[in-house]
């Protein structure tokens, strides 16, 4: 039986440099998940009540512009708001009214954030067709609102 014994000289200096190493590795790779899986921005709120909020479908309220019309379809699921847009926009409205798609993107763009119709801004520039817009939407969900004695949640 014949053992022979290994001596394994360490540096202390070099045990220092590799830990850190480590560590830095360590932060490196969570700083990289953190970065790059998929977090909360992007995902639809959830309500923890699950109350069904909308009909589905595809809603629109009219908007006479000068001498032309056009039409704001809000299109709903059963409990959120997934998309807001012009329809039916002549080149004479676009051509008149220049900042009505901009100002309809930028409201579109928080009201789905949000899914209220609370709390939107605009600039004091746009103010009267932000307003315009947003009793269009306004008059769109309220079309596609459940009543009350559906939701069962009338006394």
């Amino acid at each position: 039986m014949s053992s022979k014994t290994k001596i394994i000289v360490l540096h202390l200096k070099e045990l220092i440099y590799t830990g850190i190493f480590i560590l830095l590795a360590v932060l490196f790779l969570i700083l990289m998940a953190l970065m790059f899986l998929p977090g909360k921005k992007g995902e639809k709120p959830v309500f923890s009540d699950d109350v069904v909020r909308y009909v589905p479908g595809k809603y629109t309220t009219s908007l006479q512009i000068g001498s032309a019309g056009v039409d704001v379809e809000v299109v709903v699921d059963d409990s959120c708001i997934t998309s807001i847009r012009l329809i039916n926009l002549s080149e004479a409205v676009t051509t008149m009214y220049p900042l009505m798609e901009p100002c309809l993107e930028s409201i579109s763009d928080q009201v789905l954030e949000n899914q209220s119709l609370e709390g939107i801004t605009w600039p004091e520039e746009n103010q009267y067709t932000s307003q315009l817009l947003l009793e269009a939407i306004s008059a769109a969900l309220q079309k596609a609102a459940v009543a009350e004695e559906e939701t069962g949640s009338a006394p």
